[in-house]
């Protein structure tokens, strides 16, 4: 499949089942509760699961204990792929706080190298994210390839040949219509809660939706390289 139609088949795979879709916005909104952040997250592992075994069909919303434990892996994944740039950015934001604290009355130049710096430690930050997100993406597939397993998730080398074998202009290409599309959802959403009526669609409707895309299209991408 091409990135038109792995992008056609994401966006029609949620609208098979409107109630599924609502069982994941209402996870969505109280999941302040912490714990229903964990099912949103294995449900989303587990659209990537169904997908990857050749499904069309949304899975069910059923054994919530396997679903809790997948959505914690996914965090804990996450969490140590992302953990190096958080840390530079926290680094760099309180490296620029130090001049402000201990300067005595304005001082122009050490404002603006203290901005700089946040500025740039972020830009750092941010590069070292984006790259790190283009494999863990793909680690999050491959866990979810061997069912599950987390230590998959840290294959660099079978996550880097599934990478190569989707081909990288085709994967970076994917990944800048993904970010796109997230900016016109977030468009939509923001008008909507302007309105009002998207402070409840948003969580209900289109967040979900857009979850359920984006694992989709992300397993399809996957697929089209097996």
């Amino acid at each position: 499949m091409d990135i038109g139609d792995i992008v056609g088949d994401a966006i029609r795979y949620p609208m098979q089942d409107w109630k599924k879709v609502i069982i994941l916005g209402i996870i969505s909104i109280i999941s302040f509760l912490i714990i229903p952040v964990f099912l949103g997250l294995g449900y989303f592992l587990r659209i990537i699961k169904a997908t990857i075994a050749g499904s069309d069909e949304l899975p069910e919303f059923d054994e919530w204990g396997d679903m809790l434990k997948d959505g914690f892996k996914v965090f804990i994944v996450e969490f140590v792929y992302f953990i190096i740039p958080a840390i530079i950015i926290i680094i760099g934001m309180w490296a620029a706080i130090i001049p402000f604290a201990t300067m005595q009355g304005p001082d122009v130049a050490v404002s603006t190298a203290a901005f700089g710096l946040i500025g740039g430690v972020a830009l750092i930050g941010i590069i070292i994210a984006i790259i790190i997100g283009l494999i863990a993406t793909i680690a999050i597939v491959n866990m979810a390839y061997y069912d599950g397993e987390i230590g998959a998730a840290f294959r660099f080398s079978e996550i880097m040949d599934h990478i190569s074998r989707i081909g990288w202009a085709d994967y970076i290409i994917w990944y800048i219509v993904m970010i796109i599309i997230s900016i016109v959802i977030g468009i939509v959403a923001a008008i909507l809660n302007v309105l009002i009526i998207g402070i409840i669609i948003t969580p209900l409707i289109i967040a979900p939706f857009a979850q359920m895309f984006y694992a989709r299209s992300l397993a399809l991408l996957f697929a089209s390289s097996e």
